[in-house]
């Protein structure tokens, strides 16, 4: 079954309640930053923080990911501690080249085989934050098989496109590198994941925009406070409308092939190949969020 990553929640590695309680919220992946949300002198203090509760704490089914420095900035050091602590997922900062990806994975691999954990298993994301990145897309998407997942990072984005976020106008200005990430993602059988929003108190906004990177393919969404997560997990999980309909057609394909039909209709639509596949994506998303059970 497909991982759900409707939610991926930043949590400031200096912060100890948070790396304590941060798994209670229910997103579905959980982000320790030791890049931009620490400061130079709180950097190895935060690394040795985010250790220590990657090693301890039971975060259970919640996926673990850390966001590390560039690897010129501490970013191996990052990487030896956080592969020696189980980290599930290890992000990269601004990726702009498939280069970046793989200069990285040499690090892990090293890492792997110094502490004895199996290589192979300590897996990528690629956070993409300039227009060298968004353009690079594709190759960044297939660069390694570890990757499980690009993002968009929008605010040093727009900042680097000379613009800033409109969020009360759709997000325009991020249109074009939402396609191209959702697009190189698809290419890539790997998650798409959208940039953050950052008024924690304007829900309606958060909603709406959700709503569009859903409509867009996105898998989800980086939440910055645990206010967020039921929002964005409510529209990534399909609705009780979805999941009949979608059992509508999985029983209607039953009911022909029991027939010996060839020919599948339902309501007077016939039933095509994107159609059923589309249901089985919404039954295995409502399996994996336990809002259905087959066969119940």
């Amino acid at each position: 079954m497909e991982r759900l990553r409707r939610t991926m929640m930043f949590v400031p590695a200096s912060n100890a309640g948070m790396l304590r309680d941060a798994y209670i919220y229910g997103a579905d992946s959980i982000m320790f930053d030791l890049e931009d949300s620490i400061s130079l002198k709180e950097k190895d203090t935060s690394r040795f923080l985010v250790y220590q509760a990657v090693k301890t704490i039971d975060y259970g089914a919640t996926e673990t990911v850390v966001r590390i420095n560039s690897l010129d900035m501490g970013g191996r050091d990052d990487v030896h501690a956080m592969v020696r602590a189980g980290i599930d997922v290890i992000r990269l900062p601004k990726t702009e080249t498939a280069q970046d990806i793989l200069d990285v994975e040499e690090v892990i691999l090293e890492a792997e085989r110094q502490c004895g954990r199996e290589e192979g298993s300590t897996r990528m994301m690629a956070a993409i934050e300039g227009p060298v990145g968004v353009l690079n897309a594709l190759s960044i998407a297939t660069a390694s098989e570890r990757l499980i997942g690009i993002a968009l990072g929008a605010e040093d984005y727009v900042t680097s496109m000379k613009t800033r976020r409109y969020p009360e106008r759709n997000s325009e200005e991020i249109f074009f590198a939402r396609s191209m990430i959702v697009h190189a993602a698809r290419a890539a059988g790997i998650a798409a994941l959208d940039t953050v929003f950052s008024d924690v108190n304007d829900s309606e906004t958060l909603r709406r925009e959700t709503e569009l990177i859903r409509q867009l393919g996105f898998d989800g969404k980086s939440v910055i406070n645990p206010r967020q997560i039921s929002i964005v997990n409510s529209v990534f999980t399909p609705t009780e409308k979805e999941i009949a309909n979608a059992v509508a057609v999985m029983n209607a394909i039953e009911e022909a092939e029991a027939k010996g039909s060839g020919v599948i209709a339902l309501n007077g639509k016939m039933i095509d190949k994107p159609i059923v596949e589309r249901a089985e994506r919404v039954l295995m998303l409502a399996e994996a969020a336990g809002v259905y059970r087959k066969g119940e």
